[in-house]
């Protein structure tokens, strides 16, 4: 019997790269694929195919021994097959798909830096049939036990983001807010999302009354999943996912008037991009006041240079300052916004 106890994070701490590929090809890779504006479903499907422990592999390793994996999702929808980029569970991807979305995003042909040429010949290896691909349902590494009935591999779910927005709702109503999850699958551009959540606490605020309108003040709106960010090819900023989104909805907040609201994102791992940050708290003022003491520097420009990390620990360090620093939490659920409105 092999007991695996998978999390997010996976992906990167379970790192063989598949000859002829070094460890620097994986990093490179790695950076393009964060750049380019993936979500990490696509993103997996891609490293799968560049590594000797994912997509199946590791229960491949293990065969004809029994594996039970558990796991902790940070993925959307919680496809098992791209946590950690689905070690020990059948690979639902081919060459194809991970070929067509480095078509997609241009990096082929050096967009967003670019992948080094041993990864992109090797992809183009193995969509000629040359290099095998990863064990699918059909491989008999997953096939029941014919001794006692039971399958080989067994995966159990043992948290994901539901549970952790769920949480969320319940201490937020214990705090006497009428609260609303509006889902854990949410994905899109960073600053796009934060748009919609400002949108969403304006209506409560200004139409409450509405015999439709999802709540009543005070409101606690609740969400989870995973944003993404974007990146130029000679962006020089530091900032993360959820410090993007805060910085958008500030300055939003600010465009709009939007006072007595308060939005925190946060990711559940308690680091948000290369920062030590989980995510950020803001509300209409934050800007105002941090732009104040630092003339010099301005939300708007931050945002253009996705420089959220700069800009928002510009604040003293004798100040309580809108970062959220939590230090690594050990567990990785994807990310959770919450706004709430009086």
């Amino acid at each position: 019997l092999v007991v695996c106890a998978i999390s997010g994070g996976g992906s990167a701490l379970f790192c063989q790269p598949r000859p002829p590929l070094t460890l620097q090809d994986l990093a490179n890779t790695n950076k393009a694929l964060l750049a380019s504006g993936m979500t990490i479903q696509e993103i997996n499907v891609i490293r799968k195919r560049l590594e000797t422990g994912k997509g199946g592999y590791l229960a491949a390793a293990a065969f004809p021994a029994t594996v039970l994996t558990l796991v902790l999702s940070d993925v959307i929808g919680d496809p098992l097959d791209l946590i950690a980029s689905g070690p020990t569970v059948p690979d639902n991807s081919d060459w194809e798909q991970a070929w067509t979305l480095i078509q997609k995003y241009g990096l082929a042909n050096g967009k967003h830096g670019g992948l080094p040429d041993a990864v992109v010949e090797l992809m183009k290896h193995g969509m000629s049939g040359k290099l095998e691909d990863t064990p699918s349902k059909n491989d008999p590494i997953f096939i029941t036990n014919r001794s006692n009935g039971n399958p080989l591999c067994e995966t159990l779910l043992v948290g994901n983001n539901e549970k952790a927005v769920t949480a969320a709702a319940e201490t937020a109503k214990e705090l006497g807010y009428n609260t609303v999850i509006l889902g854990t699958t949410i994905e899109g551009e960073a600053k796009h999302i934060a748009g919609m959540y400002t949108s969403l606490a304006r209506q409560l605020r200004d139409g409450t009354s509405s015999p439709f309108a999802i709540t009543q003040l005070p409101a606690a709106i609740i969400a989870g999943g995973e944003t993404t960010v974007t990146l130029p090819s000679d962006n020089h900023g530091k900032g993360g996912r959820n410090q993007e989104l805060g910085l958008a909805a500030g300055l939003q907040m600010r465009k709009i008037g939007l006072r007595n609201v308060v939005l925190a994102s946060v990711g559940t791992d308690g680091t948000d991009g290369p920062t030590d940050a989980a995510g950020v708290i803001v509300d209409g003022g934050t800007l105002d006041r941090i732009e104040a003491d630092h003339p010099q520097s301005t939300g708007e420009d931050a945002l253009e240079r996705h420089d959220a990390y700069s800009f928002f620990s510009s604040v003293p360090s004798s100040d309580i300052g809108p970062l959220v620093k939590t230090g690594p939490t050990g567990t990785n659920v994807a990310d959770v916004c919450i706004t709430l409105i009086k």
